[in-house]
């Protein structure tokens, strides 16, 4: 499944020859840009499967590692499982040194106010049993999504683990958009969830 949050760069015509090749392929659209959480929002209210697992539509995570993460869950042993870049995977495009900071800054809070022992709370790698997922309400529209799912996930006390990723990470020129104000935006998520839904 597919959402695509109105894109204005050509993703329509590509998507719509994606479903000729792959019929199964559902592409939900947003008519307007709404953000990373609503896209998520719109994929999770309509998805089918047992298992529901976030990509980002970017590649800066590698697809290929889909069994790695599912591998906890298929065992019984998670409900949820985080992709981490800060465990040691097969390979990391080095960071910005601030978004680094930042990452693990927003980590460690996530931690004190949840109780877990995450390495990378921002990751886009989370995947979820339909058993949980279905226990989750998202409210954030735009990159928030990430803290606030970490902290449902802590307050159902779901069974979490977390797996070393790849991550070829972009910077600006390569079009990535979060900016400092979304990490106010999570600094606020953070406090906000632990003690609301």
């Amino acid at each position: 499944m597919i959402v695509d949050d109105c894109s204005s760069d050509g993703t329509r015509d590509a998507l719509a020859e994606l479903q000729k090749a792959y019929p199964e392929l559902r592409v939900l659209r947003h008519e307007v840009n709404q953000g990373k959480g609503a896209a998520i929002a719109t994929a999770w209210s309509s998805a089918s499967g047992d298992v529901l697992l976030i990509q980002d539509a970017d590649l800066e995570y590698d697809p290929g590692e889909y069994p790695k993460l599912l591998r906890p869950i298929l065992e019984g042993k998670a409900d949820v499982v985080f992709g981490s870049r800060f465990l040691v995977g097969e390979y990391a495009r080095v960071h910005l040194y601030r978004h680094y900071l930042a990452n693990r800054f927003l980590t460690f809070l996530s931690n004190v106010f949840t109780n877990l022992n995450l390495t990378d709370m921002e990751t886009c790698y989370k995947v979820f049993t339909r058993k949980i997922a279905e226990r989750i309400r998202i409210r954030s529209r735009r990159f928030a999504i990430e803290p606030e799912l970490t902290a449902k996930v802590a307050k159902l006390r779901c069974r979490v683990y977390e797996v070393p990723i790849s991550y070829a990470g972009r910077d600006y020129a390569d079009g990535k958009k979060i900016s400092w104000k979304d990490g106010f935006s999570a600094l606020w998520a953070i406090v906000r969830f632990r003690f609301t839904d």
